[in-house]
């Protein structure tokens, strides 16, 4: 049975020999030895993860039957849901994981219970979020500002766009204005802050 181990710390400056050294000497009790590491340092909220990656793809592969981690979290940067997912997926693969210092299983007797309250945990997250987000946006639209993404023109240069767009391309625009044909786009197709915007200069003045 060829094994695995995932290792990750946040920042550089930390090591992840602890994270090692505890799944080494968990891998021995129970019998296993690692064959392979997989271990990075970057923090949570990182968008990329080459070694998690690079795990995944050789699970969905069948390269490994068991990967340990020191904990679940390391697993995942997304919360819950996230580790939910992956969980699941290693599962589909035929791959274990053993965790080291969460204090349950996520296979044997034990696991639908596990998996069960992760998925009702993750619902209720996002519920939570949910909530949260429509709370600040009532607040901040109460305050007089705008929600979404920002604009990265003005009103002047939104202005312009329109203007050449009855002549020009997207790209053409782009390069004359030295805006991102992407923001282009959202000028000319009145998207979030852009159609509110527009919506405002459009209104009669009382």
């Amino acid at each position: 049975m060829r094994t695995a181990a995932y290792v990750r710390v946040s920042s550089r400056g930390q090591s992840v020999a602890m994270q090692r050294d505890a799944i080494e000497r968990a891998a021995l009790a129970r019998g296993a030895s690692i064959d392979v590491w997989f271990a990075e340092k970057v923090g949570g909220a990182a968008a990329v993860r080459p070694q998690l990656t690079a795990l995944r793809a050789s699970v969905q592969l069948g390269t490994f039957e068991r990967v340990f981690v020191y904990r679940l979290d390391r697993l995942s940067r997304g919360g819950i849901r996230e580790t939910l997912s992956i969980v699941e997926e290693f599962k589909a693969n035929g791959c274990k994981i053993e965790t080291v210092a969460d204090g349950f299983p996520v296979e044997g007797p034990g696991a639908d219970v596990v998996l069960a309250v992760l998925a009702w945990a993750a619902q209720m997250e996002r519920a939570a979020i949910g909530e949260r987000v429509a709370a600040a946006r009532v607040k901040v639209e109460a305050s007089g500002g705008t929600w979404g993404r920002p604009r990265r023109v003005d009103d002047a240069t939104a202005a312009k766009v329109r203007t050449l767009s009855k002549s020009r391309t997207v790209r053409e625009i782009a390069i004359a204005l030295k805006i991102p044909k992407s923001t282009v786009c959202d000028v000319l197709s009145e998207k979030g802050a852009y159609k509110r915007a527009r919506a405002k200069a459009l209104k009669p003045k009382a």
